[in-house]
């Protein structure tokens, strides 16, 4: 592992959607030692508040708080992320960039079709990164990306991440697992609010976004409930697709009854 990969990269398809999903999850990463990362798929064009200079200059906040040492948005059309050859050959781009042993993927279902479609063009991304073969400095020639900022200077070799786990709180299914977030809670609130031009009271959007007031009762209900699930005050909800290995059985955490 070089002195500039990652432990942890968390792809999603906004500014804003991984401090949102997995921001407490990344905070305790990184206060852990751990390296950590973030890739949105789009500038944030679209989106009904703010404009995407707004949204970058409130990502780069919110990735202090979270002590994200890696972030980077690429230039997939907002409200247009598709699963294409092209996509997936940027995503890889960075993925063999930041050499990460842990991914966090949107689920695979949800309201957003940029949501949903990001977690399958991650997850084809990843694979396609460990490819030997593919020689991504002429593929992405052949589209005119080589020299393309948002994919990074540096084409590494060929890399595969050890673990692919789905961020589920867009989506109403039970977790495979949660993480307690009780001592990061603030932290990542504090990263959501970082995204002024989202969740100030304003007249565009209201009907779509909840009120300043109620911004942090809706964020603490959905993190005691899954911290419920885990027996701690706040826990982010995780799924994997792979069963768990257990090597002792006297070690599970959380009571059964």
């Amino acid at each position: 592992m070089s002195d500039s990969s990652l432990d942890i990269l968390a792809i999603a398809a906004h500014r804003d959607d991984v401090e949102q999903t997995c921001g407490g999850t990344l905070l305790k990463a990184s206060l852990r030692g751990q390296r950590t990362g973030i890739l949105d798929l789009t500038q944030g064009e679209m989106g009904t508040r703010g404009t995407s200079d707004d949204r970058a200059r409130e990502a780069e906040d919110a990735a202090k708080i979270l002590g994200v040492c890696w972030r980077r948005a690429l230039d997939i059309p907002d409200g247009r992320v598709e699963n294409t050859w092209e996509n997936r050959l940027k995503v890889a781009a960075a993925l063999r960039e930041t050499r990460p042993r842990v991914v966090i993927l949107p689920y695979w279902k949800g309201r957003h079709p940029d949501h949903y479609t990001a977690s399958v063009l991650g997850y084809e991304a990843c694979f396609l990164a460990g490819l030997k073969k593919l020689d991504l400095s002429s593929q992405l020639s052949a589209i005119g990306k080589n020299n393309s900022e948002e994919i990074g200077s540096e084409l590494l070799t060929p890399h595969r991440p050890f673990k692919i786990v789905y961020a589920t709180l867009y989506y109403d299914i039970r977790p495979t697992f949660v993480v307690d977030i009780s001592e990061q809670f603030e932290g990542k609130f504090a990263s959501i609010l970082a995204y002024k031009s989202q969740f100030s009271d304003q007249e565009a959007g209201k009907d779509l976004f909840p009120a300043h007031e109620e911004i942090r009762s809706r964020v603490e209900a959905m993190a005691r409930f899954y911290g419920m699930l885990g027996g701690v005050t706040y826990g982010e909800p995780f799924l994997q697709k792979e069963v768990g290995l257990v090597e002792d059985l006297l070690a599970i955490p959380v009571k059964s009854i």
